[in-house]
């Protein structure tokens, strides 16, 4: 039987970005878009939510929101540092076993997902858990922005062990074109020690060829089961997906 866990969801958010300057800010019909990230959290409702910000005006926009933000430095080089941060400042006794590591700038993401991450930590050999989605586009299966994984799920599971993560084709599809292929879904859920094991490990070679930090998990042995499902939420990088973004939030676009 699967032990219960107390998970904890933390958004890292820093201003710094060259294709989108100050995106966690970015207006999206009278909210910054990380409050709408916020927003979505907090209606998956596995878990209580806190925005780890590495600058003050994303905690003034958090927090006049109504939202819980701890500062943290500025200089972290990844994400799960930022995150790690904010929660052994939060929650220095651990009573949070499970750390929920949600980006910041998918303000349209289906709030069901949140807690489908937390699916593969029932079994207690898993370190991290991650999601994933079929490529239904054939234009987006060479894409070297969709970062895929290198998964085989058995017939009718959802769950299957990572193998590896690449911006290549992976697996390579062979004579079949048709084969599916899997984007990596950038949200992770860390059992804490499994967390706070991989923020000590140094960068390895595969994770700075591929500029994909969880290759740093797999180097050292420890365990990434991913999830699928059936939704690629929007991410905002350029102005182009926040326009996208903004139109898909249009209070008038269900009608």
């Amino acid at each position: 039987m699967a032990t219960a866990i107390k998970p904890i969801i933390v958004i890292p958010s820093r201003l710094a970005s060259t294709r989108l300057p100050s995106k966690p800010l970015a207006d999206i019909h009278g909210a910054p878009m990380i409050v709408h990230c916020l927003r979505r959290a907090e209606a998956a409702g596995v878990a209580p939510v806190l925005v780890a910000c590495g600058d003050r005006a994303i905690f003034d926009a958090v927090t006049a929101a109504g939202g819980k933000a701890v500062m943290t430095r500025s200089d972290h080089p990844s994400g799960s540092d930022r995150v790690f941060e904010a929660v052994e400042k939060l929650d220095p006794q651990g009573a949070h076993d499970v750390v929920i590591n949600l980006q910041g700038d998918l303000p349209s993401l289906d709030p069901k997902v949140v807690a489908d991450v937390l699916k593969p930590l029932e079994d207690p050999a898993v370190d991290i858990a991650t999601l994933a989605v079929e490529i239904t586009d054939p234009a987006e299966r060479g894409n070297p922005d969709a970062p895929r994984a290198a998964v085989a799920f058995a017939p009718g599971s959802r769950r299957a062990r990572a193998l590896y993560f690449s911006r290549s084709v992976v697996p390579w599809p062979g004579a079949d074109d048709t084969a599916p292929l899997y984007y990596h879904l950038g949200i992770y859920a860390f059992r804490r020690t499994a967390l706070a094991r991989f923020v000590s490990l140094p960068q390895t070679v595969l994770e700075q060829r591929e500029k994909l930090e969880q290759l740093r998990a797999l180097e050292d042995g420890m365990r990434i089961d991913v999830w699928r499902v059936d939704t690629l939420p929007l991410g905002v990088d350029t102005p182009a997906d926040l326009a996208k973004a903004r139109a898909l939030l249009a209070p008038d676009a269900a009608e």
